[in-house]
C-alpha cells in the first residue's frame, strides 16, 4: 500500500520538487493550493508530474477546511510549505502573513491531535 503525502504550497518551487521526489519513492501525492490562487501549475507540468498528483483546494487559514482535507485524505505525512513568501506583501499585510505563516500550522496540529 502506498504512503500518502499531503503537500501544502505544492505550486511553489519547493513543493513541486518535493512532490517529484515523493513520487519517485512511490508515494500517492496530494497537493493543496489556495482556493483563490492563480492556480499556475507550470512547475508541475515542467517536471512531468502534473497528471500524477491529486490537487485539492485548501484554505490553510480556515480550521474547517484543514480539518476536512486532512480527514478526507488521511495522509501518512504532511509537508506544510504554504506561506506568505513575498517580502513586500508581508510588510503591507502583516495580519495575513502571521495567519498564513504561523496560525495555519496551529490549524494542522489541532486537527492532528484530535
Amino acid at each position: 500500500m502506498k504512503k500518502k503525502a499531503l503537500i501544502t504550497g505544492i505550486l511553489g518551487q519547493d513543493g513541486a520538487y518535493l512532490a517529484k521526489f515523493l513520487l519517485s519513492k512511490n508515494y500517492k501525492v496530494f497537493g493543496a493550493y489556495r482556493r483563490n490562487s492563480n492556480y499556475e501549475n507550470n512547475r508541475l507540468r515542467k517536471l512531468g508530474i502534473e497528471q500524477k498528483i491529486e490537487l485539492i483546494d485548501l484554505e490553510i487559514n480556515e480550521f474547517n477546511s484543514v480539518n476536512y482535507v486532512i480527514n478526507k485524505i488521511k495522509p501518512d505525512e504532511i509537508y506544510n510549505l504554504a506561506a506568505m513568501s513575498f517580502v513586500g506583501s508581508s510588510f503591507t499585510q502583516p495580519l495575513y502573513t502571521t495567519n498564513t505563516n504561523f496560525f495555519s500550522l496551529i490549524n494542522i496540529l489541532e486537527v492532528l491531535k484530535s
